[in-house]
């Protein structure tokens, strides 16, 4: 990946969830603890993006996104659904896997590229289907990073 991306541990979780107002709150929720954000304006951030259209990706992905002026570069939290759930996304497939991006407010083409680059990986089926597999986050953390890494080399 050519992307400065932030992947924090802490980022990872695994939740049952019941709808995708739920969805965004606990990403939202990822997303700060993770990276010292406020939780109130990180779920406003993604509730307005998600207003303009579902960022639901396909495949089973959702890739809500927002700005922050309070983040250096762009940072993802993952967070693999125990249950489907209806995100909007165009293929009409139930998202169990979410990858939640903030970037920095003036980001511009970074923002672009990071969203691109979380596009790319969740293309692969094999990468899909080991997430899907993974039994814990320290699991899903190794999977991506290590991914991120050979994508860069």
């Amino acid at each position: 990946m050519d992307v400065n991306l932030a992947l924090s541990p802490q980022a990872i979780g695994f939740a049952r969830l019941d709808s995708k107002a739920r969805v965004l709150a606990q990403a939202g929720q990822l997303l700060s603890d993770a990276y010292g954000l406020v939780p109130g304006e990180v779920l406003e951030n993604l509730e307005a993006r998600e207003a303009l259209g579902s960022t639901g990706f396909g495949r089973g992905v959702a890739i809500p996104h927002c700005r922050s002026k309070d983040i250096r570069r762009p940072s993802l939290a993952v967070l693999r659904l125990e249950a489907p759930i209806d995100f909007g996304a165009a293929d009409a497939r139930p998202v169990t896997l979410v990858f939640a991006l903030v970037s920095p407010e003036n980001a511009g083409a970074t923002h672009l590229h990071a969203l691109a680059a979380i596009s790319r990986l969740t293309r692969d089926e094999t990468m899909l289907q080991m997430l899907a597999d993974a039994p814990d986050a320290e699991a899903i953390y190794a999977l991506l990073t290590n991914q991120f890494v050979r994508d860069a080399a």
